[in-house]
């Protein structure tokens, strides 16, 4: 590692994944998801969660390889069914109300090649043993928060015109610690700063209570609903408990649910969708009264298929988030293959379930009050990127009168 002060600069990290991505509190119990790659990151993190007060720190760890040979060569029936243990884990997480740390740092392509059926059985299976997990994130009944590593493939992917990997990995880690401001001299701070603005920026659409938003660029034709009562969020959010936390590191966007039953017209995406160790690129979608009723890609179409086969709720969207092309991951002119990264690049949507807390008093809902308002259900949920500098959007009133949004891709 050739960074300047590298050691120093990934304590910092740590510290701020768990004072401002978590905000852990005294005695609360924290699972970390992290790659086996990513050990030193894990100590970090660990040691930094115990500094604040922790009562217990949960390390979950991962392995591209493993995984890839378990779903190349595991007898299907272990495909088809979680076991029970692993769903009592984590419904024991939910009932403490434990926080979640997810460090992402896999390889774009590791499932390349492997049959896409297996995956989307896989993970099919997942989504519904996880539906507990999956229920309490997004309604915020805990804190969690979702985070990247370099990992040595994904460097290689993403910079493949370095001259070696030690230096693809540099170049990962420089653009890790710029777009989550661990540089500035008080991460910390600077993060309470960016939390204000995108604020303010989502009171101003709460504000205007939409009924619907019409995209237009290059490709796109798109007019998504909103339901009544809907709520956008900026970057940080606040757990049952009051407790601030913010889900996403780096973050550019505000977002709301959109009604998934008044979605019309064509959308046409412009950054690769890393999606179950596959690059899926050049999707574009024909929606009819909320549902895909068309699609197709350029690469990764099959596994694109089994995506939108996972449960009817993954044939209508989940999320509608605007991101303005000047935000810095934009500006850099880099694809990180990575949604945490590419979804804050650029305007997206999102497949699969709504996040109940875009809604007034929706974490309080049951599933059919939920969908009863338009709010998606699903077992997934995969954002995909369709903003871009040729990008307008304009907001419809009740009345039918139109409020430009953005133009040419920033903020109207």
């Amino acid at each position: 590692m050739t960074l300047p002060n590298f050691n120093e600069t990934l304590k910092k990290y740590a510290r701020l994944i768990v004072e401002t991505g978590v905000n852990v509190q005294k005695g609360q119990s924290i699972v970390l998801q992290i790659s086996v790659d990513q050990a030193p990151l894990a100590r970090l993190i660990t040691e930094e969660a115990y500094k604040l007060g922790a009562g217990e720190v949960i390390v979950q760890w991962n392995d591209d390889l493993v995984q890839r040979e378990f779903l190349l060569h595991a007898d299907e029936k272990y495909l088809e069914n979680v076991p029970q243990y692993k769903i009592d884990q984590t419904d024991d997480w939910v009932n403490k109300g434990a926080s979640r740390i997810s460090v992402v740092s896999a390889n774009p392509d590791a499932l390349a090649g492997v049959d896409a059926d297996r995956v989307a059985t896989f993970q099919a299976a997942a989504g519904k043993a996880m539906v507990n997990l999956r229920k309490a994130t997004q309604a915020n009944k805990v804190s969690w928060t979702v985070v990247a590593a370099a990992g040595s493939e994904w460097a290689a992917k993403v910079f493949p015109e370095l001259k070696d990997n030690a230096a693809q990995v540099d170049a990962l880690w420089d653009e890790i610690f710029k777009t989550t401001r661990v540089y500035e001299t008080d991460p910390v701070a600077a993060w309470k700063a960016h939390d204000t603005k995108l604020a303010n920026k989502a009171d101003e659409l709460n504000k205007e209570q939409f009924s619907a938003l019409h995209y237009t660029a290059p490709g796109t034709d798109l007019v998504i609903g909103l339901p009544k009562n809907h709520l956008w969020e900026g970057a940080g959010s606040d757990n049952v408990r009051g407790e601030k936390f913010m889900a996403n590191m780096p973050t550019e966007e505000v977002f709301t649910a959109p009604d998934s039953r008044h979605v019309d017209g064509v959308v046409s995406s412009t950054k690769p969708l890393s999606y179950a160790g596959t690059t899926i690129s050049g999707m574009k979608f024909t929606f009819k009264n909320g549902k895909v009723i068309d699609f197709s890609a350029e690469h990764g179409e099959e596994v694109l298929a089994k995506l939108l086969e996972t449960d009817e709720g993954a044939r209508h969207l989940g999320e509608v988030a605007l991101v303005p092309d000047p935000s810095p991951i934009s500006q850099s002119g880099i694809i990180f293959y990575n949604t945490l990264f590419d979804e804050n690049a650029s305007n997206h949507l999102a497949f699969g379930s709504a996040y109940a807390f875009n809604l007034q008093g929706g974490t309080e809902m049951s599933e059919e009050e939920l969908k009863e308002a338009g709010l998606n259900r699903s077992h997934t949920h995969v954002d995909f990127m369709v903003g871009s500098d040729q990008m307008n959007i304009d907001g419809i009133r009740e009345d039918g009168t139109r409020v430009p949004i953005f133009r040419n891709g920033d903020w109207a």
